[in-house]
């Protein structure tokens, strides 16, 4: 603890209250902590001789919530006091590690089963995303998950979708069904007239050559819509 002294021999005031965050962290768990502690904890690998109390605050302020934080770029991470590319790399290493977690329900047996799961790693992975990504989801006759895949990345409103691309690549996987998952960075997830029409066109191609298009899933920072749900085709 000698190398942690300040000038003038004392150990910084913040060593203390990290012990304490520790403490009831391991007592109490993760759901004890508010948002900017949680970050806080996060960065104290990265940032070891550093107060991270004001850094978690700014984060916050900057991004506007725990999730976007993670979601951030690196290189917009590192515009906020403090936050060097140390700290930016911790961050995003947290970022996929939840996006890992989330993830493995949705590789083990059949998505139809799991939804739940399915919708809050689709969230996770893409509603904080600052482009638009058209992702597909392709399963074989069991409805188990062969393949996770970004087809396309557009501009922050837009992202072209060709469906005779889309179903050839179910065909390349010998995919008998698809879920179709695109996001919304404006954070509004409510379907637009485009991507009815897209949505349909993909059906109408993809039917007579036996692949059935269970959903198409739009993701934002406001929730979700499934296309299914709302009985758009």
């Amino acid at each position: 603890m000698t190398g942690f002294r300040d000038k003038g021999g004392d150990l910084p005031h913040y060593l203390e209250h990290r012990e304490r965050m520790r403490e009831r962290f391991q007592e109490l768990g993760g759901e004890s902590l508010r948002d900017y502690e949680l970050l806080e904890m996060i960065l104290f690998q990265a940032l070891p001789r550093v107060d991270t109390k004001p850094i978690a605050k700014a984060l916050l302020a900057r991004f506007g919530s725990f999730a976007e934080v993670l979601a951030a770029p690196p290189a917009r991470l590192v515009e906020v006091k403090g936050v060097g590319d140390r700290a930016a790399h911790h961050l995003k290493v947290v970022y996929a590690a939840a996006q890992r977690f989330l993830k493995d329900p949705v590789k083990q047996g059949q998505l139809l089963d799991s939804w739940t799961a399915v919708v809050d790693y689709c969230r996770a992975a893409m509603a904080y995303e600052p482009i638009e990504q058209f992702r597909i989801l392709f399963l074989d006759k069991r409805n188990v998950l062969i393949a996770d895949e970004v087809q396309q990345s557009g501009t922050v409103d837009h992202t072209p979708v060709y469906p005779r691309e889309v179903v050839k690549r179910a065909l390349e996987l010998s995919s008998t069904a698809i879920i179709l998952v695109h996001n919304h960075p404006s954070g509004d997830p409510t379907p637009s007239r485009a991507d009815i029409n897209m949505t349909k066109s993909i059906v109408d191609v993809a039917k007579p050559l036996g692949i059935a298009v269970h959903d198409h899933i739009i993701v934002g920072k406001k929730g979700h819509a499934s296309f299914r749900a709302l009985k758009l085709f």
